[in-house]
């Protein structure tokens, strides 16, 4: 048997640097064979949920806790979908966000500039729904397998869908393609995605320009104060410049047109 061929060696230990190379490679190959050069990647939580499917949650939760006023998981599923309902905005705007930015792209620059997800659901799917609801709209997802939460979202175009096992190889990808990136409300993996982005961009280890915008200030208001870091000496106070907090699509939108007007249309 060819080494090539031989399946259990491929996915041994010794041929692990094949499997890395697999996932730098067949991207690549693919996203240039559909003219994929710049997108616009939207971070943000898997668990955020659609109005809809948030206030479902909420009516349900709601008619439990009645059934039940002394009931502790019962009180927990409310406090639980009250966050949803709150949290589910974002998964609206992340829709009209990537809807907003697909169709000036298709009308405007002939489909230079795709707008790209992690692949799951929550805010990676709204941002895939948004791109296919303009007409022509494409949408690119670079999923990763994890035990939970991660199957690939209905919205991501076929030819468009990557499955990675290499969490360094997706963030490649994620970064290499990038023109802007909008970092919605989320959890450990997208502080691991800001942070690895702004320290790339701090030590200069990537060139180009990027614009980075923090969605959502009523929530990371709450979650991150960068300013004592500043105030201390451990950041330079212009580091904190290198990314801008916005509040609803049409403000983000004009924030990033600039820096998108450059880019070259599809030929």
């Amino acid at each position: 048997m060819k080494a090539y061929k031989n399946i259990d060696f491929l996915n041994s230990p010794d041929a692990r640097d094949i499997r890395i190379l697999c996932e730098f490679i067949e991207p690549r190959t693919r996203l240039r064979k559909h003219k994929v050069r710049d997108t616009v990647v939207f971070y943000g939580s898997a668990r955020i949920k659609a109005a809809k499917e948030a206030q479902a949650m909420l009516r349900a939760a709601t008619a439990d806790l009645a059934k039940s006023p002394n009931n502790k998981k019962a009180q927990a599923a409310l406090t639980f979908a009250q966050h949803q309902v709150f949290l589910a905005r974002y998964y609206e705007d992340a829709v009209e966000l990537a809807r907003l930015i697909t169709d000036w792209s298709i009308k405007e620059r002939d489909r230079a500039v795709y707008v790209c997800s992690g692949g799951g659901p929550g805010i990676m799917e709204a941002a895939n729904k948004g791109a296919r609801l303009v007409k022509g709209g494409k949408g690119i997802g670079f999923n990763i397998s994890l035990p939970y939460e991660q199957d690939p979202n209905p919205y991501i175009t076929d030819e468009l869908s990557f499955d990675f096992h290499y969490f360094f190889i997706r963030k490649f990808w994620f970064v290499y393609l990038a023109k802007a990136l909008v970092v919605f409300p989320g959890g450990y993996g997208t502080l691991d995605e800001f942070f690895e982005l702004l320290t790339l961009i701090q030590t200069g280890k990537t060139k180009k320009k990027m614009a980075i915008v923090l969605y959502g200030s009523e929530y990371w208001d709450k979650v991150l104060n960068l300013k004592p870091m500043a105030e201390m000496g451990l950041i330079s106070k212009e580091d904190l410049k290198l990314f801008k907090t916005c509040n609803t699509p049409a403000e983000t939108f004009a924030y990033l047109k600039p820096h998108l007007v450059n880019i070259r249309p599809v030929q």
